[in-house]
């Protein structure tokens, strides 16, 4: 059958326990959304609405989908991004929970586009996205959706860009809550939550030391903070590049070297793109940077470098280990 008409696709069910005591020691450290499910068990705020989500498959989103769940609401749920599911929380949300999802770490963008469309066949009311691929795609391949909508949610920054972008076009044909914009989002999750966990998949993939290195923040914003502070704290030189120049100042002011990314590339050892824009490191700056430098992205897609010159400009490419490719 075609994945759209399969109640799930998860890699493997049998990763399902490990998923599931994953989403235990989730709970154990998400007090308050607990409160609320607990609340929402009783509330029944949801009941009778059907949520499709597109957002990153991880044990903390399973907890929130069994919140959702327990508040009443039929609920189906895509990856957000082909890198971040964790395919056995995916496979304890389809054995333990019996919630339809649709992601596999590593699908391709066909598959991916496949799973996108998988949850709107659920015919949701609300949309909860990251990124806004699922409002993307109502507007543009399920329009007959839109006389339904009540609403949606949209949680990154790239996501709010595009939006906005719909909005000021006339052509957002339903309302979206910008949690992006919610202080303890951007103070917090941006700043702290990202600042680690780039760190820590840069170290992962590439087992390199930070200390010592020339590390380049691409774009100051509130994740570009939290990532700068984090290099900093593993004794990397952290140099700061950003177009806007109230947060340039910022970063002086918090210590950072800040210039140009036509300066930083020549003697940057680790790069980080964390803009919500397009292109910030292109084919000149690939060009000039070291040989064997790290360029990374923590913006929501990998449109923030130029992947198409880098490819052009290089002899030769493979997976020198997982997660990282050499050009």
């Amino acid at each position: 059958p075609s994945i759209a008409s399969t109640m799930s696709f998860a890699k493997d069910q049998s990763l399902a326990p490990q998923g599931h005591m994953n989403l235990e020691i989730a709970e154990r450290r998400m007090q308050a959304l607990m409160h609320v499910r607990e609340r929402f068990a009783k509330e029944q705020p949801f009941k009778g609405l059907t949520i499709g989500m597109a957002l990153h498959v991880t044990k903390e989103t399973g907890v929130l989908v069994r919140t959702l769940r327990d508040g009443g609401a039929r609920v189906a749920i895509t990856g957000c991004n082909p890198l971040s599911t964790q395919d056995d929380v995916a496979a304890a949300l389809v054995e333990k929970f019996a919630i339809p999802v649709f992601a596999v770490r590593g699908e391709s963008t066909e598959t991916y586009y496949q799973h996108l469309q998988a949850v709107l066949q659920t015919r949701p009311l609300i949309t909860m996205d990251d990124g806004a691929d699922l409002v993307r795609e109502i507007h543009k391949t399920r329009r007959e959706l839109l006389e339904q909508m009540i609403g949606g949610t949209e949680e990154t920054t790239t996501g709010i860009i595009r939006l906005r972008s719909m909005a000021a076009d006339g052509v957002l044909e339903y309302p979206i809550i910008a949690v992006n914009d919610a202080q303890t989002k951007h103070f917090f999750d941006n700043r702290y939550g990202t600042g680690q966990s780039t760190i820590d998949g840069i170290i992962r993939a590439t087992n390199r030391l930070l200390a010592g290195s020339h590390f380049v923040v691409c774009g100051y914003g509130w994740c570009g903070r939290g990532v700068a502070m984090r290099a900093r704290g593993m004794g990397a030189n952290v140099i700061v590049t950003e177009v806007d120049p109230l947060p340039a100042l910022e970063a002086v002011m918090d210590g950072f070297t800040v210039m140009p990314i036509s300066k930083a590339a020549r003697i940057g050892d680790f790069f980080c793109t964390l803009t919500g824009n397009i292109n910030v490191i292109r084919k000149e700056h690939f060009a000039t940077m070291k040989d064997g430098a790290i360029v990374a992205n923590s913006g929501h897609f990998n449109v923030e470098l130029d992947l198409m010159s880098l490819e052009k400009l290089a002899k030769s490419r493979r997976m020198i280990r997982p997660f990282t490719e050499e050009f």
